[in-house]
């Protein structure tokens, strides 16, 4: 019982969190640390109570861990930003060892539709009604960067129903 309630409650807050880490992304241009703590915290919590065996959760710490590090490395060339790179390592735990390589690609090509499209974007003059929003204008400023979070956050709820979380409840 109380597995199946422990599964059901870290999805919803694993998908509400990325949904609204995506959203935040896109009017800010930042991820918090408490949104990336948050989702650590209640990984570490939910996990166990859920059922998720302790031999997936390790692999999972495992493969965020190597991810953290590969993420840290384009952070430190410029090439992604804070924020993502706490996201992705974060992502990649919740959704297991097994979907990282998945999530890595499934970002990355959701990464590039959103980079493309941002590109197109900035290069039309920014409508009258959006010129007034502090979101709007930074993002079709051309010296903005990407928000990734809005695509790694797709990304991660097209690939839960794969992960262990849904393994638990059935």
């Amino acid at each position: 019982m109380i597995s199946t309630f422990a599964a059901w409650l870290a999805l919803l807050l694993f998908a509400g969190t990325m949904i609204y880490a995506g959203i935040k992304d896109v009017a800010t241009m930042t991820i918090s640390n408490r949104l990336v703590g948050f989702l650590l915290v209640t990984f570490a919590v939910l996990a166990p109570l859920a059922g998720v065996d302790f031999s997936t959760i390790w692999l999972s710490i495992l493969v965020a861990s190597a991810v953290l590090a590969c993420t840290f490395t384009f952070f430190a060339f410029g090439w992604i930003g804070g924020g993502d790179a706490k996201l992705l390592p974060v992502a990649v735990l919740w959704l297991g060892a097994n979907l990282a390589l998945h999530f890595a690609v499934y970002a990355s090509v959701l990464g590039a539709v959103l980079t493309l499209s941002l590109l197109q974007f900035r290069k039309v003059p920014l409508p009258v009604v959006l010129q007034k929003r502090a979101w709007s204008s930074r993002l079709h400023a051309p010296q903005s960067g990407i928000p990734y979070g809005a695509a790694m956050a797709p990304a991660a709820l097209l690939l839960l129903p794969e992960s262990h979380w849904f393994s638990v409840l059935l």
